[in-house]
């Protein structure tokens, strides 16, 4: 099932989450929703935080393919050596900037059988796991970057929110004069 994901402004994303308490099957099936939902909006990576749920668990799969779940993830080690690469965000969509991060991360977690384990990533499934964990300590990765720019996508975001705030009110007003219309047909019938 594809999920709503939850865009810049909204509180869930600046929130540090909280920890899963239990492996069961509502988390396998959450895991699997959200890469119904990461695929189906051409994403690498999702973090609870953007299906607006505060869970310590993110969901990541990249270019070779495989489906990693991190349950309760700790990045135990990151490399000296950065690089800088392009980022993008399902919650910030069209928005991209060039963020420096370690080259290499080691992290921990648990699976979606319960069952702890350690990865040692580079490249770019290390900078997935990164941004996807900043997400679960309610960093975005446009907090990594310029100040500016940060603040200037901040302000589109909230001037979008407001526009398709105004838009919705305008469509419920609407939506409510033609019910009312009819309910005034509808009398004069009787």
């Amino acid at each position: 099932m594809v999920l709503n994901i939850t865009k810049l402004g909204e509180d869930v994303l600046r929130q540090k989450a909280t920890p899963v308490t239990e492996i069961n099957d509502d988390i396998r099936k959450l895991a699997e929703d959200m890469f119904d939902t990461m695929i189906a909006a051409n994403g690498v990576g999702l973090a609870c935080p953007q299906v607006n749920l505060s869970l310590r668990m993110f969901v990541v799969m990249v270019d070779d393919g495989v489906r990693r779940v991190f349950i309760n993830p700790q990045i135990i080690k990151t490399s000296e050596e950065t690089c800088d690469y392009e980022e993008g965000c399902l919650s910030l969509p069209q928005v991209w900037e060039v963020i420096n991060r370690p080259e290499k991360v080691s992290v921990q977690a648990f699976d979606v059988n319960g069952k702890p384990f350690t990865l040692e990533a580079d490249g770019f499934l290390a900078r997935a796991i990164q941004h996807e964990y900043d997400h679960l300590e309610g960093i975005l990765y446009i907090d990594r970057g310029d100040p500016d720019f940060a603040a200037k996508t901040t302000e589109q975001f909230k001037k979008r929110a407001e526009r398709a705030a105004e838009k919705a009110k305008a469509k419920e007003a609407k939506a409510k004069k033609i019910a009312a219309k009819i309910a005034a047909k509808e009398a004069k019938k009787k």
